[in-house]
């Protein structure tokens, strides 16, 4: 599939969750090691949750890669936030950086300056996530990353659980994208996908 992926273009491609198990740790660890597996310009991602073992886990499966992005989320909708994490919107924030933080630390640690780093975050559940708490999350987040010119870092959205129009979800992305503050130009908004196809320009809303 990953060779598929290539074939058709693809210049972004999440290949897999390492810190899940061993099978997708080997995997990704074989086609880093593999000569010409990955063209020069394509950029691998791997998904996390935010917890300190999974993360640490995640930046190491990386390791010699030369383009790479770790995409980190935690749940932030209401219902998450009481039943699952049982913390309050603050507790629930400080979850989104300091994950941020220790992706940073362990890339800092793990990965040498062969690699090309960069970060997505995904406040998940974002479709169930009010509009203001989702954007107070994001821009934590951004925040201690520091985006800016060769240094984006990529907000995915997503609609976690298919359970809204598009349009709706249409709507609540272009608010994010019109509310996001001035300085992050180089934030780029992400719907749920398992590939990027193309580098995103920023858009210039009406």
């Amino acid at each position: 599939m990953f060779d598929l992926l290539v074939k058709m273009g693809y210049k972004e491609i999440e290949i897999g969750f390492p810190a899940s198990g061993q099978t997708d740790f080997d995997f990704v660890r074989s086609i880093i090691e593999e000569p010409g597996a990955i063209p020069d310009d394509v950029t691998i991602s791997v998904l996390t949750q935010a917890r300190e073992d999974l993360i640490e886990r995640t930046v190491e499966s990386l390791k010699g890669a030369k383009r790479a992005t770790v995409h980190l989320y935690n749940a932030t909708a209401p219902v998450f936030r009481r039943v699952v994490f049982r913390g309050s919107r603050d507790d629930i924030k400080q979850i989104a950086v300091d994950g941020t933080r220790l992706v940073m630390e362990y890339a800092e640690k793990l990965l040498g300056p062969e690699t090309e780093f960069g970060y997505q975050y995904s406040p998940e559940i974002f479709t169930d996530t009010e509009l203001d708490f989702a954007l107070e999350v994001c821009e934590a987040v951004m925040d201690v990353y520091q985006p800016g010119p060769g240094r984006e870092i990529i907000l995915n959205l997503p609609a976690t659980v298919e359970r809204s129009t598009p349009s709706t979800h249409a709507d609540r992305f272009e608010w994010m994208g019109r509310n996001l503050s001035a300085g992050s130009t180089s934030a780029c908004p992400s719907t749920r996908t398992t590939t990027a196809a193309r580098p995103w320009r920023r858009p210039s809303w009406p």
